[in-house]
This record gives structure tokens, C-alpha cells and sequence, in this order.
């Protein structure tokens, strides 16, 4: 499958009017929202995939979706945004179907102990880039993986990740708890508070 994005500038006028037409079924108007989003999306999709082919699935399998649901589109807020969470929530149903996921259950947490990342010299001025930080995330087990994704990447609550995968808020926390050691275990270096990495840790 070739993944491609439109190369000219689409206006919020024009965004409209092709959003009108898909939701009268426009053939036409589907295929240039799909050319014009799908580059931003497959990212995302990799995310929750286990290869390239999965995630080409879930990018077909989301956008299905996105027409069907984009009457309920009333162009309040954005666009983009609302297209994410669809193909996310696409990609989880399909996941809990699938899946054998084990999380970790909200009274695990209590045995784990809260760890800050490890102070190293950081007097070469070296950081992780955030393509490093992004590879280190794909590198978490699933389960924690999943919670993370959806907590610090899309944006989700823990009572909205708790109603998508069938497990309990606690579950929820607990499972990103434990992405958080993870990851302040491998990534020995702190990121300054002027980055936009910060947001890794503030979770």
C-alpha cells in the first residue's frame, strides 16, 4: 500500500467542503481527506501494530471508520484531532478482540516503588533526541506501551482508557506507573525542562 499526502495546502474553507462531501458519500471527497491525512496518521497507527502490515490494516480499518462516523462531525474543534481518536479507538477495539494482553492490576502497584530517573554527567551536553525517546516508547512491553500511548501521545483520561480496553482505572495508572520505570530505567539521561520532550515525564 502506497501512503501518500496531498502536496497542496488544503484551506479550512476547503477542508469543509471536502468533510461536506463525505458525509454525502462522495466518493471523490473521501479519497482526497484519505491523501491528505493518511501520512499523519500511519505514524500513530504503527504505534499499536506489531509490523508495517498490521499497521496498514489499522490505517484502512480506521479511515472505514472515519466515514462512517463523520457525519457526527459538526466541525467544532479539530478535525485532525477527531479523525485521531476514531482511528485509536478503531485500533483498541481490534486489540481487545485479538489480544491476550496482560496489564497489571491496580494492587500490583502497590509493591512497586516510584523511582527518578538516574543522574548521570551530562556535562557533554548530550540528550535523546525525541525520535530516541519515540524508539524507546515502541521498545516498552505491550501492556505498558498501550496505557502510555494513550495517556501522554493521545491524550486520553484514565477513565476513558479504562472504558476502551475493559480494565479499571487503577489497572490504568498501575500499567503507567510501570511504563515510567521502564523507561526512566533505560533513558539514563534527564531531559531539560525547556524541551518539549519534558512531557514524557510529566505524566
Amino acid at each position: 500500500m502506497i501512503i501518500s499526502a496531498l502536496t497542496s495546502h488544503i484551506t479550512v474553507l476547503e477542508l469543509k467542503k471536502i468533510i461536506d462531501d463525505c458525509k454525502e458519500g462522495r466518493r471523490d471527497a473521501q479519497q482526497m481527506l484519505y491523501e491528505h491525512f493518511a501520512s499523519r496518521m500511519f505514524p500513530v497507527c504503527l504505534r499499536y501494530a506489531k509490523n508495517r502490515a498490521d499497521a496498514e490494516d489499522y490505517l484502512q480499518e480506521g479511515f472505514l471508520k472515519v466515514f462512517a462516523k463523520i457525519h457526527q462531525f459538526n466541525h467544532a474543534g479539530s478535525f485532525e484531532g477527531w479523525m485521531r481518536r476514531v482511528i485509536v479507538t478503531t485500533i483498541l477495539q481490534d486489540l481487545r478482540k485479538k489480544s491476550k494482553i496482560h496489564f497489571v492490576k491496580e494492587e500490583e502497584i502497590m509493591n512497586l516503588t516510584e523511582e527518578s530517573p538516574a543522574e548521570e554527567d551530562d556535562s557533554s551536553g548530550t540528550q535523546p533526541s525525541l525520535n530516541e525517546i519515540l524508539n524507546w516508547i515502541s521498545k516498552l512491553p505491550d501492556r505498558y506501551q498501550i496505557v502510555f500511548n494513550l495517556y501522554v501521545l493521545e491524550n486520553f483520561s484514565h477513565n476513558e482508557i479504562a472504558k476502551e480496553l475493559g480494565i479499571s482505572v487503577g489497572t490504568s495508572k498501575s500499567n503507567l506507573s510501570r511504563a515510567r520505570q521502564w523507561l526512566q530505567k533505560h533513558i539514563k539521561t534527564q531531559i531539560p525542562a525547556t524541551d518539549k520532550k519534558e512531557v514524557i515525564w510529566q505524566i
